[in-house]
């Protein structure tokens, strides 16, 4: 078969069933998945010994047609041997600019690591996810972050109008609150913090972020300057824990439910004022916490199609009978 490669010993072997055992030479060429072509030029180089046999080199005899030219060479290794330092996009820079050089950058990366004119550059070692812990029992840990309304739904007759979604979401139900802004800034975040707790009727232990201005003090403001949120979270006593910078996986649960808004919610919707925006938002939030959720899983482990809210109601039960290891804020006594 095309592409597939004998070794000396198989060659052999099949020279022996076509011409010493009198094998009819479809039926050998048929066994070993070869060509009868194939078998009549063993044939030809079998002397009767097995060295004979063996595979040659493949390298070819002549350059590739698009190989570097001579000229070429030397140009490349007199940039480089002159300007050790210099970085591959520069020198492909110079190398057009100078000669009209026009192979690839990765062309240049290749020559000149096949050549020795530059050490291989070895992968710097990727940062490996940890494990996520999510929280057991509701009220541990909120994911929040802010969502920015797609122009497209808006058919308002302010054409600069920005509106903003911000979402909370409780790690250990996955249950949801969200409500419309059209600012974005700090002190939405706090009213939006005092209206979650009062929804979900309990003060989590940890409230979770990005490093958005909206909710942790920018790098350059000055020193001892504390953010809004960060005040109102020191009154209430609670954790605010900021994500590493530019990976959203750690917000994932909150990230992967902007994209069920998306789907779901954005993708068919129309208002014209922030007041019908908030409206149909609130319809969507209890449809969203009342349809089931497979990320959801038991206590050994195992999927199971609960909703947010059917699933608040089973911690709730396992709250009343230990209290002593779960210790969960309520604004009311729990019932």
């Amino acid at each position: 078969m095309r592409g597939m490669r004998y070794s000396s010993k198989e060659k052999e072997r099949a020279l022996k069933l076509w011409l010493i055992e009198g094998h009819d030479i479809l039926w050998v060429a048929k066994k070993l998945k070869c060509t009868e072509r194939s078998l009549w030029r063993w044939k030809a180089l079998y002397d009767g010994t097995t060295k004979s046999l063996e595979n040659k080199s493949c390298r070819p005899h002549t350059p590739h047609f698009n190989a570097h030219t001579k000229e070429e060479r030397q140009q490349i290794i007199e940039i480089f041997s002159e300007n050790p330092d210099i970085t591959y996009a520069e020198a492909l820079g110079i190398l057009r600019q100078r000669y009209a050089y026009s192979r690839t950058y990765y062309g240049l990366y290749r020559f000149v690591v096949k050549n020795g004119l530059r050490p291989h550059e070895e992968i710097k070692e990727r940062y490996i996810q940890q494990p996520y812990y999510t929280p057991e029992m509701l009220g541990q840990k909120w994911q929040l972050d802010v969502k920015f309304v797609p122009k497209e739904c808006y058919i308002g007759e302010m054409s600069d109008d920005r509106f903003f979604q911000y979402t909370i979401i409780d790690e250990a139900t996955r249950e949801r609150f969200i409500y419309a802004y059209n600012e974005h800034s700090g002190y939405s975040t706090v009213d939006f913090i005092k209206r979650a707790i009062v929804y979900f009727g309990y003060v989590p232990e940890t409230i979770q972020t990005d490093n958005g201005t909206e909710f942790t003090t920018p790098q350059n403001a000055k020193e001892g300057t504390v953010h809004i949120m960060d005040l109102l979270l020191a009154k209430l006593h609670v954790r605010h824990k900021l994500i590493r910078p530019r990976t959203p996986r750690h917000n994932g649960k909150v990230e992967r439910s902007h994209r069920s808004d998306q789907e779901a919610f954005y993708n068919h919707l129309k208002f014209r004022t922030l007041d019908e925006l908030q409206e149909k938002m609130e319809e969507w939030l209890n449809r969203y916490n009342d349809r089931p959720h497979s990320s959801l899983r038991d206590k050994n482990g195992k999927r199971v199609w609960q909703s947010p809210r059917q699933k608040r109601a089973e911690l709730l039960e396992i709250l009343k009978n230990s209290r002593d290891e779960y210790r969960v804020r309520f604004l009311k006594p729990a019932a």
